[in-house]
């Protein structure tokens, strides 16, 4: 008999598969959803740069996408280091394939809709990178989903998650506050882009891209087959056109989506999806509110400052991030599966230290799995693919950490991981 794994991701420990059945709709969570993602498309039509109201609307579609197709980072690292099964990662390096192939000619032309510059997240390689990475990893695994999985269970109602996200933004503001230690005072290299720094171009860096993501995809097979690694089970799912309505989606498709939508913001804002900068932002503007001199730090100099005297509106990546919670909460809703949970003291204790964890080496790495990992690698910097290898090992760490708190370690014979 095969083995099935359940592809359920970035959840807290334990995963109820019951909490995966559809239910019927809850219209009222849906109107309520639409209600104020109308409410912030009308605040921004009149306050702001018509940018941000797109910006809030693949915000949207990103949330609804990442909850439909349960797409996380989290487990997606979990079941490949646990279990050796690689059909999560297979799923990444496809939407790695589709950004790359999108982002090449938008950051060669180097113009977006509205004619601002256009620039990929490509971050130095040093210390700060390697530490903020492989703490990060740790961190995903005690608090129970990465920086994209953690906004989209809190759309889904995953109570304890809500702890997650309060020291994810604890974290990221610590690190910000000791972020010139790390960049200034410790070893680093410049960065490196494969289509800049080495003469291929554009054209040359997709290439190689594409054939590194082949060989990723290509050694998870042989580790599967190595592992005899248990197959993921399909997620209860509506059949037909509402299947598009009330999940669930293949990963491939949300591969698909996902990489469509950051190429989108990239032409729309000139940079890349990113989740992180945003909790720093709204962190350090509460800390200055009970009156710590936020302005003096390090991080908040230079082209910084002006987002810290500006309204969090303005800021693109706190309206991408509300978009995505907005949108987690009606896809939810539209599978009848928003609801909260119960928190136990070893979740709890978990999420806080995963949380800070996770904001602290999120800003130390210049990013999270989306910003540093997904951005990075579709920017053809090589600070992506070293993010995700020092994530990786972070992840291998916390599986023996995970008891410590309650939470289970995956065994090669367990059906969801």
């Amino acid at each position: 008999m095969t083995t099935l794994v359940q592809p359920v991701n970035d959840t807290k420990d334990p995963i109820i598969r019951d909490d995966l059945a559809l239910n019927a709709p809850q219209k009222s969570l849906i109107m309520g959803g639409g209600i104020v993602g109308l409410m912030v498309l009308a605040y921004l039509l009149v306050t702001q740069h018509i940018s941000q109201s797109l910006l809030l609307g693949i915000g949207l579609l990103l949330g609804y996408t990442l909850f439909h197709a349960r797409f996380g980072f989290t487990s997606a690292f979990r079941r490949m280091m646990s279990v050796g099964n690689g059909q999560a990662m297979r799923s990444h390096m496809l939407m790695l394939a589709v950004a790359v192939t999108l982002f090449a000619p938008i950051l060669a032309y180097g113009t977006t809709l509205f004619g601002g510059p256009v620039a990929g997240y490509v971050a130095p390689l040093g210390v700060s990178l390697v530490v903020g990475a492989f703490v990060f990893g740790i961190g995903m695994q005690l608090g129970g989903g990465c920086a994209s999985g953690t906004l989209y269970a809190v759309g889904g109602g995953r109570s304890v998650m809500f702890i997650t996200f309060i020291f994810f933004i604890v974290g990221a503001t610590i690190g910000a506050y000791h972020l010139p230690f790390w960049t200034e005072e410790m070893p680093a290299y410049a960065p490196f882009s494969l289509a800049t720094s080495t003469g291929l171009g554009y054209t040359g860096a997709w290439l190689v891209s594409l054939a590194i993501f082949g060989i990723i995809a290509w050694v998870t097979l042989v580790v599967e087959k190595r592992r005899n690694a248990p197959k993921m089970a399909p997620v209860p799912s509506e059949s037909g056109w509402k299947r598009i309505f009330r999940g669930s989606w293949p990963l491939f498709a949300a591969a698909i989506v996902l990489a469509l939508l950051n190429g989108l913001t990239l032409l729309t804002r000139g940079q890349p999806w990113g989740i992180t900068s945003a909790f720093t932002l709204w962190g350090s503007k509460i800390a200055s509110g009970f009156g710590m001199d936020v302005a003096s730090w390090g991080y908040w100099q230079g082209a910084n400052a002006a987002a810290l005297e500006a309204s969090i509106f303005a800021d693109s990546t706190t309206v991408l991030n509300i978009g995505i919670i907005i949108g987690a909460f009606i896809a939810s809703a539209a599978g009848g599966l928003f609801k909260f949970t119960k928190i136990t003291a070893g979740n709890f204790a978990a999420s806080v230290i995963g949380g800070l964890m996770m904001g602290y080496g999120a800003r130390l790495a210049f990013g999270c799995n989306i910003g540093a990992y997904f951005g990075g690698i579709a920017s053809f910097s090589l600070h992506g693919y070293i993010w995700g290898i020092l994530a990786m090992a972070g992840t291998f760490l916390a599986l023996y950490l995970r008891p410590l708190f309650g939470l289970s370690v995956p065994k090669s014979s367990d059906s969801v991981c």
